[in-house]
């Protein structure tokens, strides 16, 4: 196990740094203070061969380049104070209505203008034992930013371990009523960017997708997945889908599993590269994501090519736009509570 620290630039005249966590068995993952954000995942597959399997950036400055920021695909942060969308950013907590930013649309998305992937966030400790090395960084959210309401103070923790395992851990707490949905943005290819996601083969455990208004918002529809592309709970073929579905996935499954309890949701596995990803977490749903937005232009300074299909997502959160959805688990944290919500992404290769 390793853990080692690098600058990585400065943002708005704020240090940014870049820690690089290794475990023994050539697994390499590496997190930017800037948005908390994961910028390197570096697996072995089968036969020993080491790629990169998630989207982002060697430098700090290609997160600020006019393509990223034009197409704004949140490669690989920490997104907040809301993941995904609240319809017309709009939302009543405490007998109070409150107007957030409208940047998606007439909709909210993942936290406004400048939500927590555009902030400094601070490390609190890193630790490294035996079995595992960590990062724990703090983001203070301070009452009306981005017009939402509470004193908001934010920790998560990344944890790499030596049964190559990446959990993410997140607490919160506030000092008034407020919406909080976590979630970390990484996108994945398994085969290293050396094709699509079309074959990677995807099971997820849920029987009920949160059926989207003409807006691309859940306003309290479900619909069941049995008999349709979009059914996972047996392993498929990803792209077997897209002739019923050509711009893939942006959908929000509800989970089979009990609130709050931290079990398998989904395993991708890849053919060619004998690589596998499993994804645990304690949240009631997760949107699964296969880059329809994102731009064709967009690669690594190696050369690694990102694009539309070219990666997927597995973001486990509270329901989009939960505040306005009767019965939507967890979706508004109050004084007194905490926050705490685990997802893990467990890599394999055979």
């Amino acid at each position: 196990m390793n853990l080692s620290k690098d600058p990585f630039g400065e943002v708005d005249g704020e240090a940014v740094d870049l820690f690089t966590l290794q475990n023994d068995n050539g697994v390499t993952i590496k997190v930017t203070t800037y948005g908390g954000t994961v910028t390197s995942m570096v697996v072995p597959d089968r036969d020993g061969n080491r790629s990169d399997i998630v989207c982002g950036f060697d430098t700090l400055d290609g997160y600020f380049a006019d393509e990223y920021k034009k197409n704004s695909p949140y490669f690989g942060c920490l997104v907040g104070r809301y993941a995904a969308r609240i319809k017309d950013g709009k939302f009543t907590v405490d007998g109070t209505d409150h107007q957030v930013a409208t940047n998606d649309g007439p909709n909210h998305l993942h936290g406004g203008v400048k939500g927590f992937d555009k902030r400094v966030w601070q490390v609190v400790k890193t630790a490294q034992d035996n079995d595992s090395v960590s990062l724990t960084l703090s983001l203070d959210s301070p009452d009306g930013e981005e017009s939402f309401p509470g004193n908001l103070k934010v920790v998560v923790e990344y944890r790499l371990t030596n049964d190559n395992e990446i959990q993410i851990k997140y607490q919160a707490e506030t000092d008034k009523t407020t919406p909080v949905s976590l979630t970390n943005h990484t996108y994945f290819n398994l085969n290293g960017f050396a094709d699509k996601v079309l074959d990677h083969v995807l099971q997820l455990s849920s029987d009920r997708i949160l059926v989207p208004d003409e807006t691309n918002v859940p306003v309290g529809e479900e619909a069941p997945v049995a008999g349709t592309a979009a059914d996972f709970n047996q392993p498929k073929r990803i792209g077997d889908a897209f002739d019923e579905l050509p711009l893939g996935f942006e959908h929000f499954y509800a989970l089979n599993k009990p609130d709050g309890s931290l079990q398998k949701v989904a395993e991708v596995n890849e053919p060619t590269t004998g690589r596998r990803l499993e994804v645990f977490s304690t949240e009631p749903g997760t949107l699964f994501y296969t880059g329809r937005y994102t731009s064709d232009n967009l690669k690594r300074e190696s050369g690694d090519q990102f694009g539309q299909f070219r990666a997927f997502c597995v973001e486990t959160s509270k329901y989009p736009n939960g505040p306005n959805i009767d019965g939507a688990p967890k979706s508004v944290l109050k004084p007194g509570e905490k926050y705490d919500e685990m997802t893990v992404y467990k890599l394999s290769w055979t």
